[in-house]
């Protein structure tokens, strides 16, 4: 038996590993590289090829574990997807955006360095396109959540909640291969505990390979104190500047949770009736969807839902599709919030909207999810005096904010809880999912308080099991 570790490792995005066992071979995720460093191995060719994969399994539908999907089915992969009944609708409403969106920035680069005299560092073309995901979605299986589904002949998995985004599962792998069986266990993104919306991160007594994520493994979340209380702060103190509050946001989880909060707000008064913008066609995508899935809401969602406060909608709000109704925003005078994504400020609309506002001292920009390294969101959260955008330099004026809380990763703290829940030790750990320092912070603090063995992989190594 042997893990393949392609992707993820030593760095946050790209998620990808395949599983060799019994002859055959699986891969887990097959997501997007988005540091600008490690861009280029989007371009490279798959390490195992696609056509020798015999299924993929994906843990939730976020771009950097699903969007090079499109891409495998393109280059030759023909096997099975198995995912959770919502990740199945959520990623196809990602990997359609992520289609347009790369063929929409393709255009408008090949038009910016023809002006320009030069050619850019990567291939002039998508990634893939809207046709490679519609020969990609017929592979999907829906699953349903703690029943075992085989695989292949030798292999099984159990979905288990995440507690990360609509639809998230840890992954509980069964093999049998030589007469011996083994549990392995690949933890996917582990999301915070008592958030809203979805159900917690789910807790395991026994396992004896985990490829665990180390996203905060270095560090917990600050506490700013209720990310209700942190939001209306914010937003009052840019209405009253009468600016503009741009908040870069994930189309799926984040934008929904930030309309729970906002949605809170204005029901208990607590903050100025002003224009809320969702401009994200994805999000609004994604927001129906939850709707239709929403016996995967937690209690307290519940609880809304039963006292008429659907807890993704409230006055004000305006759910934005159209190119023509994001441009519509910036004719808007008044003081107003706008979320748009992508999260970490890598294409789509919010740049647009960076570029209008970033220069504006009354205005604010928000960030309430982690920042990438070498991303543009991460860029200006350390606040330079000059940012580029869209190959353009442009003064930085607003109030740059960040909330704390909002993350749908688990800090260290949740983290050693998830792992340290194991009654016997596994024969190996893994961490992926986490820069150099997160991942070995977190290896020696489970090492310092568990003994267990712990490992952080190399991009592209293979361990044999």
């Amino acid at each position: 038996m042997k893990i393949h570790f392609l992707g993820a490792n030593r760095q946050v995005t790209g998620s990808r590993y395949c599983l060799e066992a019994a002859g055959k071979q699986v891969l887990i995720d097959c997501g997007m590289f988005q540091e600008r460093q490690y861009l280029g191995r989007n371009w490279e060719t798959s390490p195992i090829p696609p056509d020798q994969l015999d299924a993929l399994v994906l843990t939730h539908a976020h771009l950097d574990h699903c969007g090079l999907i499109p891409r495998l089915v393109a280059h030759g992969f023909g096997g099975l997807i198995y995912a959770t009944r919502p990740t199945v609708d959520l990623a196809e409403v990602i990997m359609r955006d992520s289609a347009k969106i790369q063929e929409e920035d393709v255009a408008y680069k090949k038009k910016r360095h023809a002006r320009e005299g030069r050619r850019g560092k990567y291939p002039e073309m998508a990634l893939y396109s809207g046709d490679d995901v519609d020969q990609t979605m017929p592979l999907f299986q829906g699953c349903p959540y703690h029943e075992p589904v085989p695989v292949t002949d030798a292999i099984t998995v159990t979905f288990h909640d995440a507690g990360h985004i609509l639809g998230s599962a840890m992954l509980e792998f069964v093999v049998r291969e030589d007469d011996r069986q083994r549990r392995l266990l690949f933890s996917g993104d582990v999301g915070q505990w008592d958030k809203p919306l979805i159900r917690d991160p789910s807790l395991f007594q026994q396992a004896d390979i985990v490829v665990m994520e180390s996203t905060y493994g270095d560090r917990d979340h600050r506490d700013g104190g209720e990310v209700a209380t942190q939001l209306r702060d914010v937003i009052n103190r840019t209405m009253a500047r009468r600016g503009k509050l741009v908040i870069p946001t994930f189309a799926v989880e984040r934008a929904q949770e930030l309309m729970y909060y906002i949605g809170e707000l204005v029901h208990a008064d607590e903050i100025p009736d002003v224009p809320v913008f969702l401009d994200s066609p994805m999000a609004v995508n994604v927001t129906n969807i939850f709707r239709r899935y929403h016996d995967c809401f937690d209690e307290e969602s519940w609880e809304r839902i039963e006292s008429n406060q659907a807890p993704l909608n409230f006055p004000g709000l305006t759910l934005v599709r159209s190119v023509e109704q994001s441009k519509a925003i910036n004719e808007v005078k008044q003081p107003c919030i706008v979320m748009a994504s992508s999260g970490m400020c890598t294409g789509g609309r919010i740049k647009h909207h960076l570029r209008n506002y970033i220069g504006d001292p009354n205005s604010t920009v928000l960030f309430v999810g982690y920042q990438s390294p070498g991303t543009l969101g991460w860029q200006i959260l350390k606040r330079p005096e000059r940012v580029r955008i869209h190959g353009q330099e442009y003064v930085m004026r607003a109030e740059v904010a960040q909330i704390y809380g909002f993350s749908g990763h688990a800090d260290r703290g949740g983290l050693m809880r998830w792992i340290s829940h194991l009654q016997t030790p596994p024969q190996q750990i893994f961490l992926t999912h986490g820069d150099q320092e997160a991942a070995t912070s977190l290896a020696k603090q489970i090492r310092a308080d568990l003994d267990w063995p712990v490992s952080i992989p190399e991009y592209q190594q293979t361990v044999e099991l």
